[in-house]
């Protein structure tokens, strides 16, 4: 059997024996079709009188077929290498799994399209087996897992071919006996390298990842993405690849490619699709070869605005408050990776101004700002944050952003500055708010120079978005509010999956935010050693929202999860 026996019958019938049209419905589109030559159920969906999903279930129902969405299904590579790209969006099919050695499953939007099945059938000499799906999950499918992936499989097989090659030519053989330098710089240089390295960078900007691993494992090089704040294994590498793949990044980042030994750091800057991207890359050595890591920034990227940050309109009034002040710091705290940075580029956004001078020391700079004057940060040559900070006093700055508070000299230049009429905004690696007061303190700042000069203490985190294209409605039970303090029977929003967000039911990510001004009663309860507790129940009283109680926020409003509420943050 060739595939499917699918029963012959025309879709108006089909639809009118689901109930999902109307007799009416039916003969205006077939009216219309004799004009504009559509299929019908383009036809339909285009005039509103059904979605794409209904005719998906209407399809499945009716031809006894499963209807998929392609939640958690995730094409094996093996069936899309069986089927060109071209073919299968003209044909407007997704090739799925292969199941033995003479069966292929896809999903299709018409299954009745015998025509397309049949030119399947004759391409793969394999039964198909179909899945019904939606006609958008199948587009987005296609570039998801077709256009990029394949660049990148297709880059790593010019490879191999040029590594057999190398292997069986001798006088190739012969000189490759100088050095191991010579080898690497031969096959980092070589035109499939590169397209590999291209191809593996490209992928990651489509995707929207924020860094790129290369790490070797005993049987492969795995390459994994981070996305959103979480890592994904994209691509497997044979282990033969891995020198000179990493052989062509640090000739790109201008790195000592014989050392190997020793950690190293460097940059590239590349142009993919339009988008000036700007790497920060770092080696480090394993048992089993060098591990590299790829920071990717998008300087082609506009500013993001506090609001678009996630901040609440209370929340961007009290930090403008805070930093409309002519002197004292502003502090923004959280770990690694909570967005601190972005945060102050958006701060520094609404104080650039002609009339301002305003110098940043930065450990990298990150993103450039017209109109600042940035400063990279170099302590291999003794340009440290501290003797920065005292060298730019001398260029009569308005503000100063330190990049980060790590040390007892930067803490104690920072809050001098801050008295002698400069306004500084700087980070700090610290759980909350409250938590920064005695950080600064166990660091060696006296605790009446604390009070005077600090203005505010931002603390924040990222949490994941749901997806807006298949995010699932739920209503809190007893179990949840227990956890949450989300009253039972309250409708909130959690995770599903859908192509758009690579099935994970989250895309992109928000800021969940405290923040803690400081006022008199505050700068006397510092001065008088306040325990941070009591710093945090005096500042809660008067309107400070904490960490948890913003992404309850969230959750009610549908933005984030419970699960990213409950993961991010803290009981109060």
């Amino acid at each position: 059997m060739a595939h499917q026996q699918i029963k012959i019958i025309r879709l108006g019938e089909l639809l009118l024996n689901a109930g999902v049209i109307s007799q009416e419905n039916l003969k205006a589109a077939l009216a219309e079709q004799k004009v504009s030559h559509l299929r019908l159920g383009e036809i339909l969906i285009k005039e509103g009188y059904l979605t794409e999903n209904h005719l998906a279930e209407a399809l499945a129902q009716q031809l006894d077929l499963q209807q998929v969405s392609m939640v958690k299904m995730r094409p094996q590579q093996e069936a899309l290498a069986l089927v060109p790209e071209n073919v299968a969006a003209r044909l407007n099919i997704l090739p799925l799994e292969l199941v033995g050695d003479d069966k292929i499953v896809i999903a299709m939007a018409d299954p009745m399209d015998t025509y397309a099945v049949d030119e399947l059938y004759l391409l793969t000499n394999r039964e198909i087996e179909i899945r019904v799906a939606t006609s958008t999950d199948i587009h987005k499918a296609l570039v998801n897992y077709y256009r990029v992936q394949t660049s990148v499989h297709d880059a790593m097989a010019d490879v191999m071919k040029q590594e057999q090659a190398v292997q069986s030519a001798p006088n190739i053989v012969t000189v490759s006996q100088t050095t191991a330098q010579d080898v690497t710089n031969i096959a980092a240089d070589a035109a499939p390298v590169v397209r590999l390295v291209n191809s593996i960078l490209e992928q990651a900007v489509r995707e929207k990842a924020s860094d790129i691993h290369i790490e070797p494992t005993e049987s492969m090089t795995r390459v994994r993405f981070r996305i959103d704040g979480t890592l994904f294994s994209n691509i497997e590498i044979p282990s033969n690849l891995h020198l000179p793949l990493i052989a062509r990044i640090k000739i790109l980042s201008g790195m000592d490619i014989a050392e190997k030994r020793r950690p190293q750091d460097g940059r590239i800057l590349i142009k993919v699709a339009g988008s000036r991207i700007d790497l920060r890359v770092s080696t480090l050595p394993s048992i089993l070869g060098e591990k590299v890591v790829l920071r990717l920034l998008d300087q082609s990227n506009d500013r993001i605005g506090m609001e678009r940050l996630g901040f609440s309109d209370v929340q961007q009034e009290m930090l403008r408050e805070a930093i409309r002040a002519s002197n004292g710091i502003v502090l923004v705290t959280g770990p690694t990776g909570s967005g601190k940075s972005t945060t102050l580029y958006s701060l520094l956004e609404i104080l650039n101004d002609p009339s301002k001078n305003i110098i940043t020391l930065e450990d990298p700079v990150e993103f450039t700002i017209a109109g600042l004057t940035q400063i990279q940060i170099n302590e291999r040559i003794g340009l440290t944050f501290g003797s920065a900070l005292r060298s730019i006093l001398r260029q009569d700055p308005d503000i100063i952003m330190v990049g980060e508070i790590r040390d007892t000299e930067t803490a104690h230049l920072a809050v001098r500055v801050a008295l002698t009429g400069h306004l500084v905004l700087s980070t700090l690696h610290t759980n909350d708010a409250p938590t920064a007061i005695n950080r600064l303190v166990d660091m060696g700042v006296p605790r009446f120079l604390l009070a005077s000069s600090l203005r505010a203490v931002l603390a924040q985190r990222l949490v994941r978005s749901l997806c807006p294209h298949c995010r699932e409605r739920l209503f809190v039970n007893a179990a949840m509010e227990a956890e949450t303090g989300i009253p039972e029977g309250t409708a909130v929003y959690g995770p599903k999956g859908c192509p758009e967000c690579r099935f994970t039911g989250y895309k992109g990510r928000t800021v969940i935010a405290e923040v803690m001004m400081i006022d008199n009663t505050l700068r006397a309860m510092i001065n008088d050693g306040a325990s941070e507790q009591e710093l945090r129940d005096y500042a809660r009283r008067f309107g400070m929202i904490t960490l948890r109680e913003d992404a309850r926020r969230k959750v009610e409003e549908g933005v984030t999860s419970i699960d990213e509420m409950l993961f991010t943050t803290i009981i109060d």
